[in-house]
């Protein structure tokens, strides 16, 4: 056997802070095994060793070189089994996307600093508060979660992927330009959008230099989102707590609702309130005490896009404020976005500034255009 696999397996085992226990069940495999495995005692199968880097998130290669040149991040991320043939095509628009916008920060000389990383030890739910506490946000709601990504240095774009796709949101940090950027499937109901920005926030501060990451929509789904990476769970439970603090959802509760067990449409203003999906306010709740378990139940078999209307008037978009206009009109507006990408706010700026300079370094002289940055 290699030399290399069994103490880059125990090192990369480690560094997820996972006992060789947990990691066996996490593969599917005994933990006697990844014993023998780390011991260098036993040597993989192709499928096993491609099932382990497939849960490392990490190349083959990677177990049987000391040192080797790493991928192309985009290479990677189209190599990936939730990208078929039509997700490829829409995350090609994603890499030219992320080409032009660092063309535009060359051209501008407004290149994004990132944010601090967090250590691997902490738990999901104090790095919700403390990034909260370094962003000033207080207790309250979100309003932009994806203008925040943004100024927090996370570049994002909100791009619809094919009906059943296996693409809920991709992380992906290019190391030698010192960039991140976030995709989140535009495709999703806004609350849902919201969420999937908040988790790969939370892949940005913490899991930054792991790999390109693609988040599969059933992690969304309570029953399946123990069979993915703790990376996974990790950044479930930061997003939750991220955007709904408990310490606001306990304080409006107690303010406005004064009752142990809530109705459906007290959680509907609460969802509304913090700007996520019905089913994400109500696992907040549950876990709250705030609805119990048969209303958990009982709950996610209602429609609350129907009970929203006749109540509020309209379904609230992703910012949490209900929408403004009335009858079709929002819903037109909601259908026609999902269809079509939406580049940040700070990319169509960027692009304005851009075309400005360009224009007037073709009104200066040749010595002085020379010390303007090209983007080139």
């Amino acid at each position: 056997m290699d030399r290399f696999i069994g103490n880059k397996l125990r090192k990369a085992r480690e560094a997820l802070g996972l006992s060789q226990g947990a990691f066996a069940r996490a593969v599917g495999l005994s933990s006697e095994y990844i014993s023998l495995l780390e011991a260098e005692k036993r040597t993989p199968s192709f499928s096993t060793l491609q099932k382990i880097a497939a849960f490392l998130n990490r190349e083959m290669a990677y177990f049987f070189y000391e040192k080797s040149a790493p991928p192309d991040t985009f290479t990677l991320l189209f190599r990936a089994e939730a990208v078929d043939d039509r997700a490829r095509e829409e995350l090609l628009k994603f890499r030219r996307y992320c080409d032009d916008y660092l063309r535009l920060e060359t051209i501008t000389g407004r290149h994004l600093e990132l944010a601090p990383l967090y250590a691997p030890s902490i738990t999901p739910e104090r790095m919700a508060d403390e990034e909260r506490r370094r962003l000033s946000l207080g207790d309250e709601p979100i309003r932009d979660i994806f203008a925040l990504l943004e100024a927090s240095g996370c570049r994002i774009l909100r791009l619809p992927m094919p009906k059943d796709s296996k693409v809920s949101g991709v992380f992906i940090y290019l190391e030698p330009k010192e960039a991140a950027f976030a995709l989140v499937n535009s495709g999703q109901s806004l609350g849902r959008q919201a969420f999937s920005a908040a988790h790969e926030y939370c892949h940005y501060l913490k899991d930054r230099h792991e790999g390109p990451v693609i988040d599969n929509p059933d992690i969304f789904v309570d029953e399946y989102a123990s069979l993915y990476h703790p990376r996974e769970q990790f950044a479930q439970a930061f997003a939750a707590r991220f955007l709904m603090p408990p310490s606001k959802i306990q304080g409006i509760v107690d303010k406005e609702f004064r009752s142990r067990r809530l109705t459906f449409d007290q959680v509907l203003y609460l969802k509304r309130y913090f700007g996520v999906s019905t089913l994400a306010m109500l696992r907040s709740l549950r876990n709250m005490g705030c609805v119990s378990r048969g209303q958990f139940g009982e709950y996610v078999k209602l429609d609350p896009d129907k009970r929203e209307k006749e109540i509020f008037g309209s379904v609230a978009d992703s910012n949490g404020a209900g929408a403004a206009a009335t009858g079709g009109k929002v819903e037109g507006f909601l259908t026609r976005l999902k269809k079509r990408a939406v580049p940040s706010d700070r990319f169509r700026l960027l692009q304005v500034e851009a075309s400005r300079r360009i224009t007037r370094e073709k009104r200066l002289p040749k010595t002085i255009q020379m010390t303007l940055p090209t983007g080139d």
